[in-house]
């Protein structure tokens, strides 16, 4: 059960009325302990209770420390935790950042920050990441802050190899994008991407180094995105190369249902003149309804619905192009 260790309720019921104190529902207490039933071994006023009190006296508010509480719960019982968190904030830049790393990965409060978290961060500074980088990064993948600095710089040396040096601005995504994959697994994924995209081993070396974000979008997604490149908006295996971005965007939440607005708008003569794919795909959400949906919504009233259909999977009858 692992609940052994609990020897009387006056221990557990100290830790259920400290964490009500601190805002905390039956809601959001039961999954922490079903998660971590030691959390109802911790001594409140051991642990508990001074690691809030010292948090709080740096600045960190009441609510604040509620939110970490629970997320984390029973990782906050050792003291050496305060030193960590103040750390980790500074790092994420914002207390926003820091709680949604926890959420990914609340483990790196129980890791020596002197044994692999320092030495990482260095490593990252000295490959050209600032801190906004590093944190972006680490955000993502809390990982690579733990995992033993030899393996980091094996990392950043993959990255390398498939195109991308330490100083491009794409050296962070690169890292993100082979971090924990093997050589082998790499390799296979761009033979891949060649092989769906018709690329020459040049061509798939462009694409690779300009989005190196590719490389962590499965194989039925590229093979369905392919599909709809190729056989539906009519792209040429170099021009997907040279503009590799487009593939990182999701098939039925941006690309097929901007292709059906663009090409609804061009059926019923209400645009002259488009520009390339490529851009249409790029712009921001905002830009593209500014540009496509609002300003027909007189000509084409149903539009901005049938666009939001689209983007829900659904396939409206005046996007179905014969």
């Amino acid at each position: 059960m692992g609940l052994k260790r609990i020897q009387a309720p006056s221990k557990p019921d100290a830790v259920l009325a400290f964490l009500a104190d601190l805002g905390l529902s039956t809601v959001d207490v039961t999954p922490l302990v079903a998660k971590d039933p030691k959390l109802l071994c911790a001594g409140v006023d051991r642990s508990l209770a001074p690691n809030v009190a010292d948090l709080t006296g740096l600045g960190w508010s009441h609510s604040e420390v509620a939110q970490l509480v629970a997320i984390a719960g029973a990782k906050l019982r050792p003291r050496s935790v305060v030193s960590k968190l103040q750390y980790f904030r500074w790092l994420f830049g914002s207390f926003e950042n820091l709680l949604r790393t926890l959420k990914l990965n609340a483990n790196l409060l129980q890791h020596n920050l002197d044994r692999a978290v320092k030495p990482n961060v260095a490593f990252l500074r000295e490959c050209g990441l600032d801190a906004c980088a590093i944190a972006k990064l680490c955000g993502h993948r809390p990982r690579l802050l733990t995992a033993d600095p030899e393996r980091v710089w094996l990392m950043a040396a993959s990255a390398e190899r498939i195109g991308v040096p330490r100083e491009s601005r794409m050296f962070r995504h690169a890292l993100h994008a082979v971090s924990f994959q093997s050589d082998e697994k790499i390799t296979t994924k761009v033979g891949y991407l060649k092989n769906t995209f018709r690329w020459s081993d040049a061509e798939a070396g462009i694409a690779v180094s300009n989005a190196p974000t590719v490389l962590r979008k499965s194989k039925e997604s590229l093979r369905r995105s392919s599909e709809f490149f190729f056989s539906v908006v009519g792209l040429e295996p170099a021009y997907i190369a040279q503009r590799p971005v487009i593939i990182s965007y999701s098939l039925e939440g941006r690309l097929r249902p901007r292709y059906c607005v663009v090409e609804f708008l061009k059926e019923n003569g209400l645009v002259k003149r488009v520009p390339s794919w490529h851009t249409i795909f790029n712009l921001i959400e905002k830009e593209f309804m500014e540009r496509y949906i609002c300003p027909h919504m007189v000509a084409a009233p149903h539009l901005a619905e049938d666009y939001a259909a689209a983007c829900r999977g659904e396939m409206p009858t005046s996007f179905r192009f014969t």
